[in-house]
């Protein structure tokens, strides 16, 4: 799946998408709420958490180029499990669930789309068995190693909640290296 291809059919379909664009630390979507929009960043950043024993856990970074939301709500209108905030001022176009189902329809939007889910469920699925399988330093090297960028452009409490560990438990392991 090739991105500029992705944002060419976008383009050829604006008249059904809305790009909006976003202040940092804006909510998109509310835990328990359902959502009715899917999320393709053009630019900024965008973060899933949510609150556990008051602290904040984050699940996933989107950067450009990605697309977010509550799947499962968004897919079968059922309340979202986390929250999707921008982290930084963020281009977004926004896809309407009515509008994502008529797109649906469309056999070019399928080929396109279907390689960008496969994908997401691909690294979801990576991310769960890393957080099983493997430990707090081997998650760090993997991030170091597949998304770097993440390390420079996000505070390092965002870093270490999104690895599963404390700050302080990050920092450790920064200076081990």
């Amino acid at each position: 799946m090739n991105i500029p291809d992705f944002h060419s059919f976008l383009k050829t379909e604006l008249h059904l998408l809305a790009e909006v664009t976003y202040p940092a630390k804006t909510v998109l979507l509310d835990e328990g709420k359902v959502s009715d929009r899917m999320f393709l960043v053009k630019s900024g950043a965008l973060r899933e958490f949510f609150y556990q024993d008051g602290r904040e856990l984050t699940l996933e970074f989107i950067t450009e180029n990605q697309a977010v939301s509550s799947f499962d709500s968004f897919l079968n209108s059922t309340p979202s499990e986390f929250i999707i905030e921008t982290l930084e001022p963020s281009t977004v176009y926004e896809v309407r669930v009515d509008t994502f189902h008529k797109l649906m329809e469309d056999q070019e939007f399928q080929h396109i789309f279907h390689p960008l889910f496969y994908k997401r469920f691909s690294e979801i699925n990576k991310r769960l068995i890393s957080f099983i399988r493997d430990s707090p330093q081997e998650r760090y090297n993997q991030l170091l190693k597949n998304r770097p960028e993440l390390l420079l452009r996000f505070p390092q409490h965002y870093i270490a909640s999104y690895l599963g560990i404390t700050s302080v438990s990050l920092s450790r392991i920064r200076n081990r290296r």
